[in-house]
């Protein structure tokens, strides 16, 4: 199988990395030869981090160039756009909707810029948007976004669903299991 490129996008205190985790831990226990790579940012200030997922029979590099992503799994619309040269002629973005502000907007530097899934789709992106946050308050915590956006990346995957609950059962703590399957699920529909 040809190497596949994942880049997880997000603000600092979203989940990206353990959405990087779970990955990793899924295409592992599929058999694939995975590197992943965390570029942390200002993560703890609520900055961008950036997290990439490379699977296939053999990779090399841990790391995804431009113009080389697959999928961007964005956390939020304005890390979608801000990563959009690194995806692929094809790729496919997966992100949820919510809007975080980030400084320039907060102090009124800046707007935070309109109808950013349409951009997107103008530039040529096949953009799946959804309401994460909706759907991981429904699941029981809003903390689940990442787990909802994985549901949500399942479906292009032809790995079976309970290959992904095991993943999760593996990476997440016991007393979250429950909500984070839920979550899953909910991203999945």
């Amino acid at each position: 199988m040809e190497t596949k490129n994942i880049m997880i996008v997000g603000v600092g205190g979203q989940g990206s990395l353990l959405a990087s985790k779970l990955l990793g831990h899924l295409l592992l226990a599929e058999g694939y030869d995975v590197k992943v790579s965390e570029v942390h940012g200002m993560s703890q200030r609520g900055g961008s981090v950036v997290t990439y997922v490379r699977f296939g029979d053999k990779v090399y590099s841990p790391v995804i160039d431009r113009g080389e992503a697959d999928y961007i799994v964005s956390f939020e619309l304005l890390e979608a756009a801000r990563y959009l040269p690194f995806l692929k002629e094809g790729g496919r973005i997966v992100t949820n909707t919510q809007q975080i502000d980030p400084m320039p907007v907060i102090t009124g530097a800046a707007q935070y810029p309109e109808n950013l899934v349409a951009k997107l789709e103008e530039k040529g992106a096949v953009v799946d948007a959804m309401d994460c946050l909706s759907l991981a308050e429904e699941a029981g915590s809003v903390k689940a976004v990442n787990i909802v956006l994985m549901g949500r990346l399942s479906r292009y995957f032809e790995i079976p669903a309970e290959s992904w609950h095991r993943a999760i059962d593996a990476c997440v703590p016991e007393h979250f299991r429950q909500l984070n399957q839920r979550a899953f699920e909910l991203g999945r529909s």
